[in-house]
């Protein structure tokens, strides 16, 4: 405060207090009266340095020096003990109000004798044309410093980045910082007076109710949101205090509103949840918030009795897309997909998806029976097969896919999410069984042929951790019934010593993708058996055949594979014989030429497995770098008593020595049938008539027998 600050008391008269009487009093009358004043009276010289010709007792207690100090001549002049820094201000308040011609009130610092700084207001008046200054003095160094400990304390508030609002319980707005201003856009004095409640509040019940618990409970505190100036709606995390009213202050009842801006921290939940529960791709709700409304729409059914639905959606061939036109392609197709399954569900309804092109749709539990969501499935299930049928536009392609859907209802009172589940996935597989392109609901026949195929595949998971596997050798002989080389099949030895051909587990495991690994284990098992015999002159001729899914060959890490088997095991390339069946050929066939090729650089041959059951092509005999062709063992069964067999046969061999290759038969089991394939020009065998598969250590002994 400046020494022109003019706190509020009464002003001062013209009275002059040297002359000062009461009529009919004593002279002692105006002596009590100026000794009792909290201050002191004085009329003093407008000298410039304030010449004191009367001063009151009252100025020893209000500065240190007695009033004889001031009075003496040479006496101590007034302005002395005035600190310096305050004195022009005083110097210019008296000559304003001689100037005005009014009384003046000052406040100001002086230095006591003891060194002490105190505050003092002075309240005087102007006599004598202006040379002789009178009033009084107060100290004011108590209501100074509480004035400045209120103004420190209102300039926190003025600081703080909460918006601070203050607000009377007919919610009008009494006070308002300047964090309300920076968060909601209105300065103070466009606020002030009007209501808090329409001014900020879009949700008023919220409002009301805000304001109800905090008259109720002295306090409350949640997320509220309001509405800034410019229109933008932000969340604030809220703290309501109520401000009981005060009767010695006249301070009425008041409720202090404390908000701090939360949105960008709203925003950041919003995006991780989103993150957390939905497919970066499609949009849909990924397989976590699946699981989570279909937990609740079970716990809801089981409530209710009411029976809802689950479908899972798989899209047929997709991957055929991916490979052949790229990711970025198969990615819009999956959005594509996503759009239309969102249109034939209701509202109220679930679309997700799980990953890669499996998709799910939640009905919700609405049907009084089982068979009533039955009906209401079977309808959206037509809807998305039928949703399908119309070709994609993707970019500068029109795509068309089907889709294969399996049902199952469910009621919270029987079904779980695992169940629930696992009988709409075996639903989907019957559907596929079926020739895809449509839905199928769930059968428990169906579920225990399902059941029965995951436990084969968790049991080949197994095996292939255990060293279950075992491979035997089925010697191939020449027409001196000399073994030249073998096949390398694969058997499942289980822990109770029961063998399993691969009859028994392979579709299961081309299926499941488990095919890629056996494979792996298989070339690497057999290389490192075809390296032992390469080691030993009497077995160093021999070659080793070996059967290649179409999945693992098409894998793009596969001659890397091979190659690091190679190095591993040091294996002679020479010696390993690879089986391709037809369907790999015919399936991508400039990707098989490519990567046989690349092995055919490395010394590996190749012989066409199951020659003739497949879509046999002239075409690609001539393209493909193959060495063998193999005559089915279907074909060798009834090549005696079946002349259409026996023509097929007597083709395949022909076709072989026209194309340079070599022919071998497979399933030779009679001396008939060995004859009648050396005398159409196939000379090299393998079946029962000479040996079933052995164990390695059995092979190789009956190898050097009859080598």
């Amino acid at each position: 405060m400046s020494a022109l600050d003019e706190p509020q008391m009464p002003a001062g008269g013209d009275t002059h207090i040297a002359d000062a009487h009461v009529d009919g009093a004593p002279a002692l009358s105006l002596e009590l009266l100026l000794q009792n004043l909290p201050g002191a009276a004085y009329r003093c010289l407008n000298d410039g340095v304030w010449t004191m010709e009367f001063v009151s007792d009252g100025i020893e207690k209000l500065c240190g020096y007695p009033p004889a100090a001031f009075m003496a001549r040479p006496g101590i002049p007034f302005a002395s003990v005035i600190v310096p820094e305050d004195r022009i201000a005083v110097e210019r308040g008296i000559a304003l109000a001689i100037e005005e011609h009014r009384a003046f009130q000052l406040t100001y610092r002086i230095r006591c004798a003891n060194g002490a700084i105190k505050w003092i207001c002075e309240q005087g008046s102007v006599a004598a044309s202006g040379k002789v200054l009178e009033g009084l003095l107060f100290d004011f160094t108590r209501v100074r410093n509480a004035d400045m400990l209120v103004h420190e304390q209102a300039s926190y508030l003025q600081r703080a980045r909460d918006g601070i609002v203050a607000i009377d319980i007919n919610s009008r707005i009494t006070y308002w910082n300047n964090g309300a201003e920076r968060l909601y856009g209105w300065n103070a004095a466009e606020v002030r007076g009007r209501k808090f409640s329409e001014l900020l509040c879009g949700n008023l019940p919220a409002y009301h109710a805000a304001c109800e618990a905090t008259l109720s409970n002295g306090e409350w505190s949640g997320e509220l949101a309001h509405v800034r100036r410019d229109g933008v709606a932000i969340e604030t995390d809220t703290r309501w205090t109520l401000i009981e009213a005060d009767e010695a202050l006249g301070a009425p009842q008041k409720i202090l509103v404390i908000s701090t801006d939360i949105s960008e921290r709203k925003h950041s939940e919003a995006k991780i949840y989103h993150l957390a529960f939905f497919d970066a791709l499609t949009d849909l709700p990924n397989r976590a918030s699946l699981l989570d409304h279909l937990r609740r729409a079970l716990l809801g059914s089981a409530r209710t009795r009411k029976c809802g639905a689950l479908m899972f959606c798989d899209l047929d061939n997709f991957k055929y897309l991916n490979d052949s036109q790229g990711h970025a392609a198969g990615d819009m197709l999956l959005q594509a997909v996503a759009r239309r399954l969102e249109h034939c569900v209701r509202e109220a309804d679930m679309v997700a998806r799980l990953g890669g092109d499996e998709f799910v749709i939640l009905i919700q539990p609405v049907e009084d029976t089982r068979e009533g969501a039955a009906t209401q499935a079977e309808t959206v299930a037509a809807k998305v097969v039928a949703a399908m049928a119309a070709p994609f536009q993707l970019a500068e392609m029109s795509y068309s896919v089907s889709v294969s859907v399996g049902v199952t209802t469910m009621c919270g009172t029987v079904d779980t999410v695992e169940s629930t589940l696992r009988q709409a996935d075996a639903a989907m597989y019957e559907a596929k069984a079926c020739g895809r392109n449509t839905y199928r609901f769930h059968d428990p026949a169906a579920q225990a042929a399902w059941s029965a195929r995951a436990e084969l595949e968790n049991a080949m998971r197994r095996a292939l951790r255990d060293d279950e596997f075992v491979l035997h050798y089925q010697p191939q002989l020449d027409r001196s019934t000399r073994v030249i080389g073998a096949e390398a099949l694969l058997r499942w030895r289980l822990p109770d010593g029961k063998l399993l051909y691969p009859a028994e587990f392979i579709h299961a495991a081309e299926e499941s993708g488990l095919i890629i690994e056996m494979g792996r284990w298989v070339l690497r098992t057999a290389c490192a058996e075809l390296a032992r015999w390469q080691r030993y002159p009497d077995t160093a001729g021999l070659t080793l055949s070996v059967n290649v899914s179409a999945s693992q060959f098409i894998e793009p890490d596969f001659v890397p594979m091979l190659q690091q088997i190679f190095e591993q095991t040091g294996v002679q390339p020479s010696g390993l014989k690879l089986e391709l069946t037809e369907s790999l050929v015919v399936s991508d066939f400039t990707q098989t030429a490519r990567t046989m090729g690349m092995l055919k650089q490395r010394g590996i041959s190749f012989s066409l497995d199951d020659f003739g059951t497949g879509y046999s092509s002239l075409a690609y005999l001539r393209k493909l770098p193959l060495d063998q062709l193999k005559i089915d063992q279907s074909f060798m069964r009834d090549v005696l008593t079946d002349q259409n067999d026996a023509s097929i046969v007597r083709s395949i061999i022909a076709l072989g020595d026209s194309l340079g290759l070599q022919v071998i038969a497979e399933g030779v089991e009679t001396p008939g049938q060995r004859q009648f394939l050396s005398d159409a020009g196939c000379f090299i065998y393998q079946g029962f008539l000479y040996q079933h598969a052995l164990s390695a250590e059995h092979f190789t002994q009956y190898a050097r027998m009859v080598h």
